[in-house]
């Protein structure tokens, strides 16, 4: 008799990928992803940030396809299907469920405003005891502006959708969204532990444009024999499972418990946090979301310091000012020739729209510091790598302020965290112990999907997960990256009394 497999989906803003976990042993079967190179982010005026989301099907078609080209179906039984999805999303559909507009994504800004007076006009007192957040760029926020902005687009809109949700629909021909997925939205109240009615009446938003929920775990719908044919998969295969990206990365690294922490270096960069009894950051430097396990009962909720430039960046700098002509591994290679703070050469990586933890400000993105006659391309990789870390270290310090005391992080072997460089500035910068495991955002989803379908309790769905390398402060290190934050965190600070 042939495995029993779980698919897990991560529907990210640079690639779409596709896992198939062993239900026995949690092993990976086979993964895959598409496209080869990073999917386009469309900006047709600076702080625009749109994704249509058919190009996320047609991609996790792809992705689907390439993966049975490596497993044959016939002797093994698919239970279950989970979804992880880019945040904060805006995907807008009429009654035929069309898309209306291309997907406003997470790191679009044109929307700071009408939540920053959201937050104004409603009170921050309100707005962060029953939200948990301003209402910022996001959603919610999102929606307003097509309301006042593009009202014939407006006028037909049936349902609004997170990622996820769009691809949920792909699959079961069904518009359903969570909790989770609506507090990342800033469309939740947790103090009334119901819809955000006050924010969708302030924006004047019809709250019957919003999804019925379904839970994080459990049946969300069933595979149409339409969307079976596409993926070449058998119908009826159920749904079980869907959650934004840094909530899965957390269920992913098996960070689920008030104290565990788990991190991520892809296109954006985030630490996340579990907390309970609903805390927040009193000035909104960082946010709270229901975490994948929060109920009425137990609130445990997701604080989550992120930083839009992480791996958008690097990429960035490789294909624009390395022509990319050097692999990610020969980018180490040069970095690690490099000592620790780059000969005085800084990067602030905020070059991909408003940042959170700077109040939703644009700071753009700056190497600072530049000497003609000493700095080379080596000095700028490792400057990037340094000023990412930096700028994590920077949020560590605020979600501490929180009451966030942690001494370990989780990460998964991928992105950034591959690179030993950025490992050792990590644990050196920020003063913990980093655990890395074989784990990525697909994997997790199909582990939720485990969870949901029944294959897995919350206990056992980690069977298979291994811690693969362990590193911790050294002394030396310690003091070097202690003097070399210091002197960036001075810079910032003066930069930021010009916005």
């Amino acid at each position: 008799m042939g495995k029993k497999l779980l698919l897990g989906y991560d529907i990210g803003s640079s690639s779409i990928k596709a896992s198939f976990i062993d239900v026995e042993t949690g092993e990976v079967v086979a993964s895959s992803s598409s496209p080869g190179s990073e999917m386009k982010i469309d900006s047709p005026k600076l702080g625009l940030a749109e994704q249509h989301p058919e190009n996320w099907w047609h991609h996790t078609v792809i992705a689907t396809k390439k993966i049975l080209e490596t497993i044959s179906l016939n002797s093994h039984k698919v239970l279950a299907i989970g979804i992880s999805y880019q945040m904060h999303g805006l995907v807008m559909v009429d009654k035929n469920y069309d898309v209306l507009y291309p997907s406003i994504i997470w790191c679009d800004s044109r929307a700071v405003e009408i939540g920053n007076k959201a937050f104004a006009d409603l009170g921050a007192e309100y707005c962060l005891s029953h939200y948990l957040n301003s209402p910022g760029n996001f959603t919610a926020s999102k929606l307003k502006w097509v309301k006042d902005n593009l009202p014939e687009i407006f006028s037909k809109v049936y349902k609004i959708m997170l990622p996820g949700d769009y691809i949920a629909l792909k699959l079961t021909g069904q518009v359903y969204t969570t909790i989770s997925g609506l507090s990342e939205g800033i469309l939740w109240d947790f103090k009334g532990f119901t819809i955000a009615e006050k924010l969708l009446e302030y924006y004047n938003l019809d709250k019957n444009l919003i999804a019925d929920q379904v839970p994080n775990f459990g049946i969300q719908g069933k595979l149409t024999a339409e969307a079976a044919v596409t993926l070449g998969l058998k119908s009826g295969i159920p749904i079980t499972y869907r959650a934004g990206d840094q909530p899965n990365n957390a269920l992913s690294l098996n960070v689920m418990n008030p104290g565990e922490i788990a991190a991520t270096a892809g296109t954006s960069g985030v630490i996340y946090g579990i907390g309970k009894n609903n805390i927040y950051d009193s000035e909104n430097r960082v946010n709270t979301f229901a975490h994948v396990n929060y109920t009425k009962k137990q609130p445990n909720v997701g604080v989550l310091l992120c930083i839009n430039g992480t791996g958008i960046q690097y990429n960035w700098l490789k294909q624009n000012i390395l022509d990319d002509k050097y692999s990610y591994n020969e980018l180490n290679t040069f970095a690690s020739q490099i000592e620790i703070g780059s000969n005085g050469l800084t990067c602030f990586p905020f070059g991909n729209g408003a940042e959170r933890i700077f109040n939703n400000k644009e700071l753009f993105c700056q190497f600072s510091g530049i000497n003609f006659n000493v700095h080379s391309k080596a000095h700028m990789i490792r400057a990037a790598q340094e000023g990412i870390i930096f700028s994590f270290r920077y949020g560590v310090d605020v979600m501490k302020k929180m009451g966030i005391e942690f001494k370990v992080v989780r990460a998964g072997n991928s992105n950034l965290f591959q690179s030993p460089i950025f490992r050792k500035a990590f644990v050196n910068t920020c003063n913990v112990k980093l655990e890395i495991y074989n784990a990525d955002g697909s994997q997790g989803a199909a582990r939720g999907a485990g969870i949901g379908v029944g294959a897995f309790s919350l206990k056992d769905a980690f069977i298979g997960l291994k811690v693969v390398k362990e590193l911790v402060p050294d002394e030396e290190s310690l003091n070097a990256y202690k003097s070399v934050y210091q002197n960036w965190e001075n810079i910032l600070q003066n930069n930021l009394k010009n916005f």
